[in-house]
């Protein structure tokens, strides 16, 4: 089994920044795609970037020059880094993976963190 555990959400003004951070650990051979979506109250979880284990980035048109997503492949760990947050921005932050174990490829989901912006 593979647990991804997000942190580093919380209230920020607008205008100000948050990291979030998400850590994979367990059965885990290899670490594939890695991404972060979000979801506000009412609306659909939309993606929000992704990564893969080479490095290539992807991000959604509403937070493109405001985050960036990053990985350390030797802490199955990935990163996002939100500066200039608007209160659209506000939402509960998942992380996402596609992890390799012995046996399989599998998708998994972290729990979620909030993130607040306040104008």
């Amino acid at each position: 089994q593979v647990q991804l555990v997000e942190s580093g959400g919380g209230l920020v003004q607008a205008g100000g920044s948050l990291r979030l951070s998400c850590a994979a650990s367990g059965s885990i051979r290899s670490i594939y795609f890695m991404g972060w979506y979000r979801q506000a109250p009412g609306k659909q979880r939309e993606l929000v970037a992704t990564i893969t284990s080479s490095g290539s980035t992807n991000y959604a048109d509403s937070v493109k020059g405001r985050f960036t997503i990053s990985r350390d492949n030797a802490k199955n760990t990935v990163y996002l880094q939100m500066n200039s947050l608007k209160p659209e921005d506000t939402a509960v932050y998942y992380c996402n993976a596609d992890v390799r174990n012995r046996y399989s490829v599998n998708n998994y989901w972290g729990q979620g963190t909030q993130v607040s912006v306040s104008s």
